[in-house]
């Protein structure tokens, strides 16, 4: 046999590498650009900062260090330097893509941030794969302004996987609805009518505020927000206030809720407060053509019809009185079933002021 060579047994000892190959190797230094490798070759590879991570920014310092060791991938044997070019970055992109499809075939929920706000979505980055969620998949409602995602942990579901054409499409909103869903389910099986709650407001409207009383919305129409009268909902509450209220009505996923407590009933005792023939002050809150409504207290209006506002005749009500014009008046008549109450301003003046004028 014949001898061998220094040089022939110190090739051997090195491995036998290829393109393509994935190796552990031994970080030898590092700057902010490249990290040098060991990878038990005859000559040392290179992992730049390109090959390393998507962010070009990346100080590679503050991620790796001597005597860490690191999994590359070969992408050539010699960069015409003698150096053995690495990737670190094509490993974990195809570890992710690899996460990807198998979400992809499990309708596995995925969670990761937002990287980016683009125009029409979100990119939130599996490791080293960007995945775009479309606006219309975002949420289970109408978000105007996506940048309030900027930064935010998301889940989602693959509803796209192409790696060929790099089409990597993430849903939200199919996770929303599906437990919207469960939470409407288990909120009507909690729920029953006559119960209180307490709820937060979600949107207010022209005609009432939708409360979110634990996993399904309820209306609280203006009619039932207070025992007065409200003319603007948006006066008295605003989107996020916490309100106590009472289920009046379910009908199948439909909620209709009440503010109006029994406790703050003002008309509980209106039949004593406000006997037949007792002389009442209040205020003109609003009028019609047949007549003013007069505010006695907060909740309860009475009708002035305009055939008793004097003992003269009157066209209408706004020839002599104004909204927000305090008066005096007698009951005339009380409904508290119906809520009603009717005065008589006539009855409070002198008979002789009557002349000859015909009476209504």
């Amino acid at each position: 046999m014949s001898e061998q060579t220094f040089e022939q047994m110190l090739e051997e000892s090195f491995k036998n590498i290829r393109t393509g190959e994935v190796v552990e190797g031994t970080v030898i230094s590092v700057t902010p650009t490249e990290i040098a490798v060991n990878i038990g070759y005859k000559s040392d590879g290179i992992v730049t900062r390109n090959e390393y991570s998507n962010d070009q920014t990346l100080d590679l310092t503050t991620v790796v260090k001597a005597g860490d060791p690191i999994e590359v991938k070969v992408l050539k044997l010699n960069d015409g330097d003698g150096q053995v070019v690495l990737s670190h970055k094509r490993i974990i992109a195809e570890k992710s893509s690899k996460i990807l499809e198998d979400a992809f075939n499990n309708k596995t929920v995925l969670k990761a941030k937002v990287s980016e706000v683009v125009k029409g979505g979100l990119v939130a980055r599996v490791d080293e794969i960007p995945v775009f969620i479309p606006a219309s998949l975002v949420s289970a409602t109408y978000t105007k302004n996506l940048n309030v995602f900027a930064d935010q942990e998301i889940e989602f579901v693959m509803s796209e996987f192409d790696p060929k054409k790099r089409r990597y499409i993430g849903d939200c909103k199919s996770i929303m609805v599906e437990r919207n869903k469960a939470a409407k389910a288990e909120a009507l099986e909690r729920i029953k009518e006559g119960d209180i709650v307490e709820g937060v407001v979600k949107n207010v409207t022209s005609f009432g505020a939708f409360v979110d009383i634990g996993g399904i919305d309820g209306l609280l129409h203006i009619s039932e927000m207070s025992w007065g009268r409200i003319d603007v909902p948006q006066n008295v509450f605003k989107k996020g206030d916490t309100v106590k209220v009472i289920i009046k009505e379910i009908k199948g996923e439909k909620i209709a809720l009440s503010a109006k407590f029994d406790e703050n009933n003002p008309w509980l005792n209106v039949e004593n407060k406000y006997a037949i023939g007792t002389v009442v002050t209040g205020k003109v809150a609003r009028m019609t053509e047949f007549g003013a409504f007069v505010q006695l207290e907060e909740g309860v209006d009475a009708l002035l019809h305009v055939s008793q506002i004097s003992r003269k005749h009157i066209e209408k009500p706004s020839d002599v009185l104004k909204v927000g014009d305090e008066i005096e008046a007698k009951v005339v008549d009380v409904n508290v079933e119906e809520h009603k109450i009717s005065l008589s301003r006539k009855e409070l003046l002198p008979e002789e002021n009557e002349g000859s004028d015909t009476e209504e």
